[in-house]
């Protein structure tokens, strides 16, 4: 891509906390940061990902084009990269996949979004698929400048996920596709993090803070234990060969609702308090 609309696409989704538009808007991107393999200078490039559990998976198309694209030649080089998700930051090995594993990633990828295939057909060259698996040993790097900013930002990013996978389950036809069942095993695994830290961490330390805040951490945690519930019956439900995405999609939809309820009270909740203690 011209390095303008490169800088466009970073500026814009700095800006907004990874959200984007353009040809961009809607889908997974995050920024991916690699040493010249040359010049030891650091380059920031826009890509698309796929989810894949504890680390993400980018491919290197270049459209289509003959040769591998910069980002590509450089973290051969250097396999340590930064990226950026718009909620945190984290450095991370860049691993490019080879041999069976790559051809099974790929077959999936397409399967998902046939484009892929459009671009492999274009080039003589093998695309190379990347796997990006984080090294931090400590907690994320989080954009967000204050606590309850940084919720707000966590909070957010779920809600842009649900709403990628529901247009997923929207355009899908009779097969559940293995890439959207590793976007939705993904979601379920983000979520029960993300609410075990708040379990183990930031209610806790409320309660001990914010006696007052009893009753709002008690309701939240009969939501967490409701919402694992639901994510226990998404995950069961994946785990079936048969599973169509007619009914990994109702569960979807059961999760979007629940979950969605659960965001916004403990926004309005916590996010004041948050603030208000760091200040």
């Amino acid at each position: 891509m011209p390095h303008d609309f490169n800088q466009h696409v970073i500026d814009e989704f700095r800006a907004n906390a990874g959200r984007v538009g353009g040809p961009f808007e809607g889908g997974r991107l995050v920024l991916l940061t690699t040493t010249g393999a040359r010049s030891g200078t650091r380059h920031t490039t826009p890509v698309g990902y796929l989810p894949d559990g504890e680390r993400i998976l980018v491919i290197a198309s270049a459209g289509g084009a003959p040769h591998h694209p910069d980002w590509f030649h450089n973290l051969r080089t250097h396999p340590r990269v930064t990226v950026e998700t718009g909620v945190f930051t984290y450095e991370a090995a860049a691993e490019v996949l080879a041999g069976e594993e790559r051809d099974r990633v790929f077959a999936r990828a397409v399967e998902a979004n046939p484009g892929w295939a459009d671009y492999q057909a274009k080039t003589r060259r093998t695309i190379p698929v990347v796997a990006l698996t984080s090294v931090e040993a400590g907690p994320p790097r989080f954009a967000g400048a204050t606590p309850g900013q940084t919720v707000a930002l966590v909070h957010d990013a779920f809600r842009r996920e649900i709403a990628t996978l529901r247009k997923e389950f929207a355009a899908s036809g009779s097969v559940l596709g293995a890439q959207l069942r590793i976007n939705c095993l993904t979601l379920c695994q983000g979520l029960h993090n993300h609410h075990t830290g708040e379990d183990r961490g930031m209610f806790p330390a409320l309660r001990r803070h914010r006696p007052d805040l009893a009753p709002v951490l008690d309701r939240l945690d009969e939501e967490h234990r409701a919402l694992a519930a639901i994510l226990d019956a998404l995950q069961r439900a994946l785990a079936e060969p048969s599973a169509a995405p007619g009914g990994i999609g109702a569960e979807v939809e059961r999760l979007t609702d629940q979950l969605e309820a659960h965001l916004t009270y403990e926004e309005e909740q916590l996010i004041p308090v948050l603030d208000a203690l760091a200040g």
